[in-house]
């Protein structure tokens, strides 16, 4: 088996080999993946090391690297809002939630490639799951453009700004709404929710179609048009500049 990290700040990650097809997720500076299979074209087919998520990505974006590297347990993500690293000498500017595998005291060698960083870094193995922490990963986020596939701050998608959040509290989530709704416990009603629940919804079929994170029983932030905090009841969710009703609560998961 060979293994990849990803050298770009974003990489897409799309449903089949060419540049016109859907992006189903993207990759940031520091991920790893298995290689499944070499395509023509630059292309390669994952799988990502933290969700098993399948796709296609291209080559130039991915380094090859040593099975050590991609078991390394020193994996700090990048704090800041975005962040500027020095990459053989250059600078390269990466977003939030990036990850510095196998960095250890400010620098680390990706092959033949050395990276070095001054960025503020967040030990995820170490950082509370409390509601301070909770509300102050939102508050990044808060107004960036909802983008199908997306995973920064830069654009997000749902089920990215849930599985992302988890990741600073040192959790593993997987990738889309429907399989994080499938993991964890249920805590009942919407009245004994609390800070950091997650609060999935159904389309008419049945269908789980969305997830926001719960701040407590009346107040929900999703990603839907842009990052956003709304009202929340049994019914579902209450646009809070329009009074609009928004998609149907289904059920709320609890993960810590």
């Amino acid at each position: 088996m060979d293994y990849l990290i990803c050298c770009v700040p974003v990489s897409p990650l799309r449903a089949k080999p060419m540049h016109e097809s859907e992006m189903v997720s993207q990759l940031v500076f520091g991920e790893c993946a298995e290689l499944l299979q070499v395509l023509e074209d630059d292309w390669l087919q994952i799988r990502c090391r933290d969700d098993g998520y399948l796709g296609f990505c291209q080559a130039t974006q991915m380094l090859s690297i040593e099975k050590k590297l991609y078991d390394s347990p020193y994996r700090d993500l990048v704090q800041d809002w975005s962040a500027s690293l020095q990459w053989d000498g250059n600078s390269i500017h990466v977003p939030m939630g990036s990850v510095l595998t196998g960095m250890e005291n400010g620098s680390v060698c990706w092959g033949d490639h050395e990276l070095i960083s001054m960025a503020n870094l967040w030990r995820s193995s170490d950082a509370a799951r409390s509601e301070e922490n909770i509300r102050w990963f939102l508050s990044q986020y808060f107004n960036t453009a909802y983008t199908w596939g997306g995973r920064t701050v830069f654009g997000v998608d749902c089920s990215g700004l849930t599985q992302m959040l988890y990741r600073f509290l040192n959790i593993s989530l997987p990738r889309d709404a429907s399989q994080q709704a499938i993991v964890g416990e249920e805590p009942g009603f919407l009245s004994q929710a609390r800070c950091g629940d997650l609060a999935f919804f159904n389309d008419e079929s049945g269908k789980i179609v969305h997830v926001g994170v719960l701040l407590n029983e009346a107040e929900i932030v999703h990603a839907s048009g842009k990052v956003r905090m709304d009202k929340i009841d049994s019914q579902g969710i209450i646009h809070s500049d329009t009074g609009r009703r928004m998609y149907g609560l289904r059920l709320i998961k609890r993960y810590f």
